[in-house]
């Protein structure tokens, strides 16, 4: 049983990226556009552009989110989504309430060890990263060298 669960787990690690990354991506368009709801306590409206935290995060979230649907530069955009979600549990959530079903947190600590869990589990199947590699790899691999024909 656990050599059939080992061989899935890639496809299953890519599945958990997409379904996260969406969502990800989902927050930062409804702070950036009102999608959706618009941004949280603005009554469906936009997180004005340049205030801080707000909008920064907000941008975070939809680039970092989409890289991570795609797959593409997947630890890099993870790592940087999992140490903003940190930032905004500590600097936003936690000055609250210590606990985070105290202080509203739940959702930034589960996006920050999510994230963290993707920058060491990488993209998993059906990531571009992944194709990237592979079309670098057969790019790199040297031509055969043919034997000259003795004349």
């Amino acid at each position: 049983m656990s050599g059939r669960l080992d061989s899935a787990q890639p496809y299953v690690i890519a599945l958990f990226r997409i379904v996260v990354g969406l969502l990800f991506a989902v927050h930062g368009a409804a702070s950036l556009f009102g999608v959706l709801g618009g941004a949280a306590g603005t009554d469906g409206g936009t997180v004005p552009a340049g205030t801080w935290p707000g909008w920064y995060a907000a941008v975070i979230q939809l680039v970092c989110g989409v890289l991570a649907l795609l797959g593409l530069a997947t630890r890099g955009a993870a790592l940087i989504a999992s140490g903003s979600m940190a930032f905004a549990y500590f600097d936003i959530h936690q000055k609250a309430a210590l606990w985070p079903i105290q202080n509203g947190g739940e959702l930034a600590v589960l996006f920050c060890w999510t994230f963290l869990l993707l920058v060491f589990t990488g993209s998993g199947a059906f990531g571009l990263d992944r194709l990237l590699v592979r079309r670098m790899a057969r790019e790199r691999k040297p031509a055969t060298e043919q034997t000259p024909v003795a004349a």
